[in-house]
């Protein structure tokens, strides 16, 4: 007997297609190959509104190394495989918590953890300028920017079934379709290298 696929609202297809969808239209996102980009959801620890809303978790070190070395230690990347196509990102959504945001604030989140992704797209983060190279000195600017890019985005009048799900809360979702599913994928981690395999 063939098992029948979840019905319910498919919250990381819908994600998936609004991020491709995002990366053909605006030019500083077109680097990136949302085929190389696993989009999955996890489940918020708590039910509080703040707090962390969604994360990029890139799948290499610094300029696309599979190595790194830390206080003396050598680390590799856990590789990622969907088939035979290897991941270089992770994009993850936490839920019911980021769907509870303002619609404007999901936009801006979703495009602030795509502009984190390397412009060489190699596995890296992008580095800013400066110290505090992730967000570079000032987050609240680094949104400023990422909202700046969510108002152009809009204003290509792209389709409205790409982002209305953003418009409601996860409550609704779940009212609307019965449920909210999605994939979900344990986040890789650093594995240490056995150094005796090179002895």
């Amino acid at each position: 007997m063939r098992q029948q696929p979840p019905t319910g609202f498919n919250f990381t297809g819908a994600m998936r297609h609004l991020c491709h969808d995002i990366c053909e239209r605006i030019d500083i996102f077109q680097h990136i190959n949302m085929e190389e980009v696993v989009v999955t959801y996890a489940q918020a620890r708590s039910n509080v509104s703040w707090g962390l809303q969604a994360k990029l978790t890139p799948l290499r070190f610094e300029g696309g190394a599979l190595e790194t070395s830390r206080d003396g230690q050598r680390w590799k990347a856990q590789r990622l495989f969907h088939g035979r196509r290897e991941m270089l990102y992770m994009l993850t959504f936490y839920l019911p918590r980021f769907q509870e945001q303002t619609f404007v604030e999901k936009m801006v989140t979703v495009f602030h953890e795509l502009y984190h992704i390397s412009p060489e797209f190699n596995g890296d983060i992008r580095r800013l300028p400066g110290r505090c190279y992730v967000h570079s000195m000032s987050e609240k600017e680094y949104d400023r920017l990422m909202a700046r890019y969510v108002r152009e985005y809009l204003a290509l009048s792209p389709p409205r079934e790409l982002f209305d799900f953003l418009r409601i809360k996860f409550s609704t979702l779940e009212r609307r379709f019965g449920q909210v599913v999605g994939l979900q994928v344990p986040i890789p981690k650093m594995l240490p290298v056995d150094e005796s395999r090179s002895a």
